[in-house]
């Protein structure tokens, strides 16, 4: 594949990140053939490079999340790093940051500056509140996102506290928002004629744009949505439970025909015929009897039994995946969901395939995370810099 079948080949972004939701949101740009060029710190680069699970001393996630990037070492604290980073924007279509609001603009690189310099920049600025409003300056990371935009307060169980995702879920969907934002600015500058713009997220808004219909019912019946535990809450039957052998199987037999088809499959074509259960608000008002027959089917059959008469039956299930799951089954491995590349040092290594397929112009992986810096001088070279000019902003701490 080569660079110019993807759809952003030709796109300069520069990313002023760490961690996960600025990081995040350049991947998916560099994954569909932007040139994403990383600033990192000089003095160990992106914490991400040491977190969760190290082979021979670096992040197995790093390796994901800055597949396709160019990493360049910049201080920020320095004047000549700085004036790297300003005209390294200049030249941008990008900038990915996400500082806390305030600290870019103390830097001399607000969005002001980088506007007179490059009218045509679009800026994503990810943070915790946003980049106005009386709790912009407090930190926020994902977490606190998750808990202010609604996501907490109803995951987990009605008799327990509030629970979290697995995953930095209030990141990654700050990530996905402001690359949804950046692509919706060029296509106003490029189709429009309009100028660069700023586009604002706030990881406790893009959790709370996700929460469905939570301020109507709010509004107009003072209704608060609590935590339901594994159900939907209003429409049934859509659950997990339990097999005999101990395995957990999610069910969405929620639509009407489905209904119908999953009961006479587990041998209960009186309910399928019921009247008072033709519809979802009529199996709402019965869930809890819905749902103790279905924990008492289930719980009579191994895992493999319930898949396979729930899948004669065509009703929408799914065992719980774990990982091992995942990377044996045919779905995944059918739609290219992983990809094999090398680490440093030769191990063959899988890591995740790539997300949306485009038919006709798909995105892939060129490299891995790089090493801290390994693209420095060539972009430093790009911009004019010579080699002893980079001698000198090396030995004086700048790069």
């Amino acid at each position: 594949m080569t660079e110019t079948t993807k759809p952003l080949a030709g796109l300069k972004v520069v990313e002023l990140g760490t961690l996960i939701a600025g990081p995040f949101c350049t991947r998916i740009m560099g994954e569909f053939g932007a040139e994403v060029i990383k600033v990192e710190a000089p003095d160990g680069g992106d914490p991400l490079r040491k977190w969760r699970k190290l082979y021979e001393g670096t992040s197995l996630w790093w390796y994901v999340q800055a597949r396709n990037k160019k990493s360049v070492t910049a201080n920020l604290k320095h004047p000549e790093g700085r004036e790297f980073v300003r005209k390294l924007i200049a030249e941008a279509d990008i900038l990915v940051e996400n500082f806390r609001p305030g600290v870019l603009e103390k830097l001399g690189l607000g969005w002001e500056t980088l506007k007179a310099d490059n009218p045509g920049l679009v800026m994503v600025r990810l943070s915790g509140f946003g980049q106005s409003g009386p709790y912009k300056d407090q930190p926020g990371f994902g977490a606190v996102g998750e808990s202010m935009g609604g996501l907490r307060y109803i995951t987990g169980f009605p008799d327990r506290p509030p629970v979290r995702t697995g995953i930095s879920i209030g990141d990654s969907i700050a990530a996905l928002w402001g690359a949804i934002g950046a692509l919706m600015a060029l296509r106003h500058k490029e189709v429009n004629g309009g100028a660069g713009q700023v586009v604002d997220v706030a990881l406790y808004e893009a959790v709370f744009a996700m929460m469905e219909s939570l301020v109507p019912e709010f509004d107009v019946f003072g209704f608060v949505r609590e935590r339901t535990g594994n159900i939907m809450p209003g429409i049934t039957p859509s659950n997990t439970h339990t097999t005999r052998d101990g395995k957990h199987v999610t069910i969405g037999a929620n639509g009407d025909a489905i209904f119908k088809r999953f009961m006479k499959a587990i041998g209960r074509p009186d309910l399928a015929d019921d009247p008072t259960l033709a519809d979802n608000a009529g199996r709402d008002a019965r869930r809890d009897e819905i749902y103790g027959l279905i924990d008492g089917w289930v719980g009579e059959h191994d895992e493999a039994d319930v898949l396979a008469t729930l899948a004669a039956a065509e009703v929408p299930s799914s065992r719980v995946y774990d990982i091992a799951d995942m990377v044996a089954d045919p779905q995944f491995i059918a739609r290219h969901m992983f990809e094999t590349a090398k680490l440093p040092g030769g191990k063959e290594f899988r890591l995740p395939g790539i997300v949306p397929k485009l038919s006709a112009t798909p995105g892939g992986t060129e490299w891995i995370g790089p090493e801290l810096g390994a693209h420095t001088d060539a972009v430093l070279a790009g911009l004019g810099y010579t080699a002893d000019w980079i001698a000198v902003l090396r030995a004086d701490g700048a790069i």
